[in-house]
C-alpha cells in the first residue's frame, strides 16, 4: 500500500464516531514505535513531521523512514503530514517531496490573511492531489517552532468557520478549545476542561466537516514521575484528560495530534535505563526499550483515547 492522503479515512472516523492519531515523527525509533502498534491494532495512521523536524533529521531521511514503515506495516493506511507548516514555501517543499497531506499554519494572521494563504495553498496542493489542513483560532504553548503565551491564544470563533471553510477551500480544520502545545497546558491544581459548546457550534455549522484538534498530549504522570525520579525536572506538567480526547472523537474531532506524550515516554524510559545501566553505552541498548515504551503507549492511545483500532 502507498502513503495515502486522509479524505478516506476521515470521512469513515466521522461516520464512526472515533478519531485518527497524528503522531509526530523525529527519528527511526519513534516510527518504528508508532506504526509497529498502529499494525498490530489495524489502526488507521498519520505520521506527521513538524518545520523542526526537518530541520534536525533532514526531509529526505524523514520521508524515506515513513516509506519504510509503508513496507513493514502493509496492512494499514498510512498518511504522511507537514505539522504546522509556516508558509507557502514549506508547503510547497512538502507537496513536492512525497507529503499527502499538509497544514499551513496561518492562525495568527487576521482573518482575511489567513483564509488567503491557505487558499493559496490549497489550490496549489489540489493540483497535486495533497490534501490541506489549516488552523482557525490560536493554541497556547510551546512545541518546536510554535510558540504563543497564554495572553496571546484565542477560541476559535465559531461564527467564522463556514466563511473559512468555503473562501480558503481546505479539507480540514485545527480549531481552538482549550488544548495546548507542550507538556505544560494547564496549572497545577485546576480542573482542565475542553470547551466541548465551541466544538459542537463548530460541528453544527459545519456538518460532515472533519475538526483536527492540536496539541492533545495527555502527560501521563508515570512518565513525568519517572524523569523526575531519575535526575528530570518537569514539576507540575500537566496533559489534556484522556476522557475528554476520547468524547471529541465521538463528536465531529476526526485528528487528534500526539507529540509531547511520545517524548515522555521516550525519555523517561532512558532515563530510567540510565540509571539502572551506568555501564552501558550502546545507544541500541537505551532506545530499544524506549522504542518499546513509544509502542505500548501508542497502543493505548489508539484503543482506550482515539478509538481507532481495527479501522484500517
Amino acid at each position: 500500500m502507498a502513503l495515502v492522503t486522509t479524505t478516506e479515512m476521515f470521512k469513515k472516523a466521522y461516520d464512526g464516531g472515533y478519531a485518527i492519531g497524528a503522531f509526530n515523527v523525529n527519528n527511526m525509533e519513534i516510527v518504528q514505535g508508532i506504526t509497529e502498534a498502529a499494525q498490530d491494532l489495524k489502526a488507521p495512521l498519520i505520521l506527521q513531521v513538524s518545520k523542526g523536524a526537518r530541520a534536525y533529521a533532514n526531509h529526505t531521511y524523514l520521508v524515506k523512514l515513513v516509506e519504510a514503515a509503508v513496507i513493514e506495516c502493509p496492512d494499514i493506511p498510512i498518511a504522511l503530514h507537514l505539522d504546522h507548516g509556516p508558509d507557502f514555501e514549506t508547503c510547497k517543499a512538502c507537496i513536492d517531496g512525497g507529503f499527502t497531506s499538509v497544514m499551513i499554519d496561518a492562525s495568527g494572521k487576521p482573518f482575511a490573511e489567513n483564509i488567503e494563504i491557505t487558499k493559496k495553498v490549497v489550490e496549489y496542493a489540489h493540483d497535486h492531489g495533497v490534501v490541506v489542513e489549516a488552523e482557525l483560532g490560536t493554541l497556547a504553548g510551546i512545541e518546536d517552532d510554535v510558540k504563543v503565551s497564554a495572553e496571546d491564544s484565542t477560541y476559535t470563533h465559531p461564527e467564522e468557520v463556514e466563511e473559512f471553510v468555503t473562501k480558503s477551500g481546505c479539507d480540514s480544520l485545527a480549531i481552538a478549545i482549550g488544548t495546548s502545545h507542550g507538556a505544560y497546558k494547564f496549572k497545577p491544581g485546576t480542573k482542565p476542561q475542553l470547551r466541548f459548546d465551541v466544538l459542537e457550534e463548530v460541528s453544527r455549522r459545519l456538518p460532515g466537516f472533519p475538526i483536527v484538534l492540536h496539541g492533545s498530549s495527555s502527560v501521563p504522570q508515570e512518565f513525568v514521575e519517572k524523569i523526575n525520579k531519575f535526575g528530570g525536572s518537569m514539576p507540575g506538567a500537566i496533559g489534556v484528560p484522556e476522557d475528554q480526547l476520547r468524547h471529541a472523537a465521538e463528536l465531529s474531532v476526526c485528528k487528534i495530534n500526539i507529540d509531547s506524550d511520545l517524548r515522555l515516554a521516550m525519555t523517561a524510559t532512558i532515563r530510567e535505563y540510565f540509571a539502572e545501566h551506568p555501564g552501558d553505552f550502546d545507544p541500541r541498548q537505551y532506545l530499544k526499550p524506549a522504542r518499546a515504551a513509544i509502542k505500548a503507549m501508542v497502543a493505548h492511545k489508539i484503543v482506550d483515547v482515539l478509538g481507532c483500532d481495527h479501522k484500517a
